[in-house]
């Protein structure tokens, strides 16, 4: 076989040559230590945690080193490709702040060592594949898909492992140059092929977060270029990492098994390896055990879900430095104000079992983290998410933004912030009693305050009433009707003689929390009060005087 002219014969319109492409992607000017990172998301219009998962260790390993991260999209399964799922990939990633230094963007390409879409840089692929054919290392195979389909049939009944490799490769690797002529001729559809070797031979790859890995060498005639001059992964990965100057893969652990053949290209194209990391499954506890993530299953696995539901970024990206660092914990209690992106983190800390998807954990972190945001942060991150989920109350907050902002003060700073807030979402019910479009009562008067007791504390406290007393003032006058209605000032007194007191000064004020805000549950009445103004408290308290008690 001439494999010169077999490659001329497979690719007449590929001219350049591998120094031609090399000159076009020159090693980067980076400082000693610093990684290239990237995510290669599919764009199948599904993008899911894991995607952001990969996408901070990357992100992390590059920005903490002074490097370079970059997005390529792996665009060649043009099947699976969905119309829009780029752009709705890049406001996902947007959304949970992670920023890229270059690669695809919606309106093109930012960045020298494009195109970062793989679909446009098959004049790239072409030309190494084409080496490989001169060299004897790849060929064309003609195997219809029903021809495999029964390779494969024949390999299950005697167990083999299944693939076109071997004896079921030889028919297509034993073609001449002539024969191959007249099956392109005749309209016959290939793909072509690396020739792997028969080998008992195995291999060794350092992983930066599993160690060593030992496994066979390859010995697959696996596929480079698809029947429509398309790339597979496996060859698209290689070129585009060493010319793209990746220092770094990081990738699920389901690529793992493909790694004998990638280990393979980069070797007989004489390329330096990059630095592989496969991550560990996203897992949920399930019935006492651990189950992979669902796409059908668990809605959570879905970045749209954290969208919908209002979980802010800052949460998730807390959530997920947890999750890939068992330090993370310790880091955040001993600074519990400094920005997450000062987390020092580090691959050699990242578990090799499951990732655990605690959605519980989540909720707890994301009321930390709002809960030690400045009022106007919670402010604009509430209303840009209404804007886009829920309009109407994006109306209200508009309506009454000085409102809101006193109310989003309210509990917030000290050395124990309330933790009201742990979503958007959430937020517009909890917050929803400051406006009075949305106010409803929906707990139950304490029962210790039956109808008089109500009727007559509403009308004493509204007579004392003074919306400029300060809270001391005010609480004075809160505890001197208290015990004039027969009630324990001192719950302790309450607690020690029941018998003696009709309750206790707790019950007097959740019933006055709960005519203020619909809740048992609120913050500081006088804060509230404050925050409500004189007349929207006057009219919420004066609804339950004897005199329109009846009506509620």
């Amino acid at each position: 076989m001439d494999n010169n002219a077999l490659a001329e014969l497979l690719f007449p319109d590929s001219i350049l040559t591998r120094d031609d492409i090399e000159a076009r992607y020159p090693e980067r000017s980076l400082p000693e230590g610093a990684c290239v990172t990237r995510i290669g998301p599919s764009p199948t219009g599904f993008v899911h945690l894991g995607n952001l998962y990969n996408a901070i260790i990357a992100e992390r390993i590059a920005h903490q080193s002074g490097g370079v991260f970059y997005l390529r999209i792996e665009d060649t399964d043009n099947k699976r490709e969905v119309e829009g799922a780029v752009e709705t990939l890049i406001n996902a990633m947007s959304y949970f702040g992670v920023n890229f230094d270059e690669g695809a963007t919606a309106d093109g390409d930012n960045g020298s060592y494009g195109p970062y879409r793989q679909r446009q840089r098959r004049e790239i692929y072409h030309v190494f594949a084409k080496w490989l054919v001169a060299q004897g290392l790849a060929y064309p195979c003609f195997l219809t898909a029903e021809e495999i389909d029964s390779i494969r049939e024949q390999q299950t009944a005697n167990k083999e492992n299944p693939g076109i490799y071997g004896k079921y490769a030889e028919a297509n690797r034993s073609l001449t140059l002539e024969q191959i002529q007249q099956n392109i001729a005749a309209g016959k559809e290939w793909v072509l092929r690396y020739k792997g070797t028969d080998t008992d031979e195995y291999i060794t790859v350092a992983d930066a977060i599993r160690g060593k890995l030992e496994m066979p060498r390859n010995n697959m005639d696996f596929v480079l270029l698809k029947s429509d001059g398309i790339p597979t992964y496996h060859f698209a990965h290689v070129i585009d990492d060493h010319l793209m100057r990746s220092t770094h893969v990081i990738r699920g652990e389901e690529w793992i098994s493909s790694l004998p053949m990638h280990v393979e290209l980069f070797s007989v194209l004489g390329w330096q390896q990059p630095i592989y990391c496969h991550t560990a499954t996203l897992m949920k506890l399930e019935d006492g055990g651990k189950r992979k993530l669902s796409k059908r299953k668990d809605p959570e696995l879905a970045l749209s879900y954290y969208q919908q539901e209002g979980i802010c970024p800052d949460a998730v990206w807390e959530f997920l430095l947890t999750v890939l660092n068992s330090n993370f914990e310790e880091w955040r209690i001993e600074d519990p104000d400094a920005d997450y992106r000062e987390f020092p983190y580090s691959i050699e800390k990242m578990s090799i079992s499951g990732a655990l998807v605690d959605m519980d954990k989540l909720r707890d972190i994301s009321k930390n983290v709002i809960c030690r945001m400045p009022a106007k942060q919670v402010f604009d991150g509430w209303l840009a998410w209404c804007g886009e989920y829920d309009p109407d109350f994006a109306a209200l907050i508009n309506k009454y933004p000085e409102r809101t902002l006193a109310a989003l003060n309210v509990g917030r700073g000290g050395a124990k912030p309330r933790k009201d807030i742990e979503t958007w979402k959430q937020a517009c019910d909890f917050m929803s009693f400051y406006y009075d479009e949305t106010f409803t009562v929906s707990d139950e008067m304490p029962p210790e305050c039956d109808e008089e007791t109500r009727s007559r504390f509403f009308e004493k406290y509204i007579e004392s009433y003074d919306h400029s007393d300060d809270s001391a003032a005010w609480f004075d006058k809160v505890k001197a009707i208290t015990d004039e209605l027969g009630f324990a000032v001192k719950p302790k007194d309450y607690k020690k003689n029941p018998d003696q007191f009709k309750g206790s000064i707790v019950h007097i004020t959740n019933m006055l929390r709960i005519a203020l805000t619909g809740h048992a549950n609120a913050p500081d009445i006088w804060e509230v009060s404050h925050v409500l103004g004189e007349k929207i408290t006057r009219n919420r308290l004066e609804a339950w005087t004897s005199e329109n008690q009846s009506k509620l």
